[in-house]
């Protein structure tokens, strides 16, 4: 059982299955390609919706901080991500490199929580999308009705049909082929980072210095909801909301993390690029760079411009332009979000397609889906399934809690990752390394921890939704994936040989 469990893929067999006709993608990406994708996906929830909510309910104008400890977290991680992809330019990321370094069941369980996380996200951005187009919509005069719009709260019923247009759209986007992709994304985020500059360069001159006092609350409001809601570890140590202060800065944290999903992501295209071992590194870093500081500044104009317990937890770089007499400036906004969130959902639908894609071809999940199209070379097959499932769920579904479950998720991948990078030191010291993660181990110890730590700040009911999930995953691994795994029926052919 244990040789199965933890059989492992070498690296030269995983890049070996890329060559085949019939699984071969497109190599057409560069880093700047790819460095686009990662801002186009990064910048968008947290910036537009996030700010807000962490400001508001925990951290106050110290969730500038937050996200330098989100980003810093994040940085670690793409460390010992760059390294894996310059040596594993195979499409799956973290599933991908688990498997070459922990064994099947790790990747197994990494890649079931990665399509899980990517295509929740996907859904949750969709949805947000759909808000800042109805929030336009309004404000020129018009209003889909309620039953298309998902808000038909009287009868119980509604379809969210522009969060369900959205990702059907880019699903067609993404199966026609990557460097269209890579086009359309380039032009919308160079709009969104246009309107975010806008945003801190006119808010800087409406900064009030007494907005930031208290800099950092001493106390974080009860969350409504019970225990289940309240951080895993003020559970664990049994804090009062009272003790928290400087640690409601790292219950922040753990929450706009979801606004740094996205660098990752680029790691799931390496197979698509044309020189993985230089330029997905720099992809990943680069993106993780640009947006970290950009963050930073919105945070810190934003709690400057309206005090933070008044901020809104919707849309707050409108509202905050409104509440200090500029609301033109609020319609100029919503656009960005809206141009911004439609790249984070096209590229996270990206990703979890590559996932899912991976894992097919590895037997993992039916081989069904792990053919090219013939002409555009992209996996189309899970890209069109996994788009109409997340159509569906962002028509009908408020998921605006789902986040939190998209982080626990996404900082899981992060440990293995970084478990991953010591083990394959180890194993495979021979492999040609483009990029070398530094310090190792202590750096990828460090990741370890701060991931963790993060975790711990996530609500306990978030955990408990992560277990049930996972637990999902082991029944469909041990009653499919381990009979059907690529690995098993090399492992059966010697004994089947007459």
């Amino acid at each position: 059982m244990a040789s199965t469990l933890f059989r492992t893929k070498n690296v030269e067999q995983s890049i070996k299955d890329t060559e085949e006709p019939e699984h071969a993608l497109r190599k057409s990406l560069s880093a700047l390609d790819l460095t686009v994708f990662g801002v186009g996906v990064i910048i968008g929830t947290g910036i537009f919706v996030l700010t807000g909510t962490a400001a508001k309910n925990t951290a106050g104008p110290a969730v500038a901080l937050s996200f330098v400890v989100a980003g810093v977290v994040c940085g670690l991680a793409a460390l010992c991500y760059a390294e894996f992809a310059s040596t594993v330019p195979v499409a799956g990321s973290a599933y991908t490199f688990s498997y070459a370094s922990l064994g099947e069941f790790p990747a197994w369980i990494i890649g079931w929580d990665l399509v899980l996380e990517l295509a929740l996200g996907t859904a949750v951005v969709a949805v947000g999308w759909s808000g800042y187009i109805h929030s336009l919509l309004d404000n020129a005069g018009w209003q889909l009705p309620d039953y298309l719009s998902g808000r038909d709260g009287a009868h119980g019923f509604g379809f969210d049909i522009l969060a369900a247009a959205l990702v059907l759209v880019l699903t067609a986007i993404l199966v026609v082929g990557m460097k269209l992709s890579a086009r359309v994304t380039s032009v919308v985020v160079a709009i969104k980072v246009a309107v975010v500059l806008v945003v801190i360069i006119a808010g800087a001159f409406f900064i009030h210095s007494g907005n930031y006092e208290p800099f950092i609350p001493k106390e974080q409001p009860v969350p409504a909801g019970g225990n289940l809601k309240a951080p895993l570890i003020q559970l664990m140590f049994g804090w009062a909301p009272s003790d928290f202060g400087v640690m409601g800065i790292f219950t922040a944290a753990s929450v706009v993390f979801f606004a740094f999903i996205g660098f990752d992501v680029v790691a799931t295209a390496a197979e698509e690029t044309r020189n993985p071992q230089r330029d997905v590194p720099r992809g990943i870093i680069g993106s993780l760079i640009i947006c970290t500081a950009l963050y930073v500044a919105v945070a810190i104009v934003v709690t400057g411009m309206q005090k933070y317990s008044e901020l809104s937890v919707d849309a707050p770089l409108a509202d905050a332009f409104k509440a200090t007499g500029h609301p033109w400036f609020a319609g100029l906004i919503s656009f960005g979000a809206a141009v911004g969130l439609t790249t984070v959902c096209m590229i996270l639908l990206l990703g979890q397609s590559r996932v899912f894609f991976a894992m097919s071809r590895d037997g993992l999940l039916p081989r069904f889906f792990s053919h090219t199209h013939p002409r555009f070379r992209t996996p189309y097959r899970p890209t069109i399934l996994l788009g109409v499932v997340i159509a569906i769920v962002a028509g009908f579904t408020s998921l605006s809690e789902l986040a939190e479950l998209v982080n626990i998720g996404t900082l899981f991948a992060f440990i293995i990752v970084a478990i991953s990078v010591i083990i394959l030191r180890n194993s495979r010291p021979d492999l040609e390394r483009s990029f070398r993660t530094p310090w190792v181990p202590a750096l990828p110890i460090v990741s370890v921890l701060a991931s963790l730590w993060l975790m711990l700040n996530l609500p306990a009911e978030t955990w408990l939704r992560f277990a049930i999930w996972m637990v999902i995953g082991f029944v469909v691994y041990f009653l499919y994936g381990r009979s059907h795994s690529r690995l098993a029926g090399q492992q059966r052919t010697p004994t089947d040989a007459p």
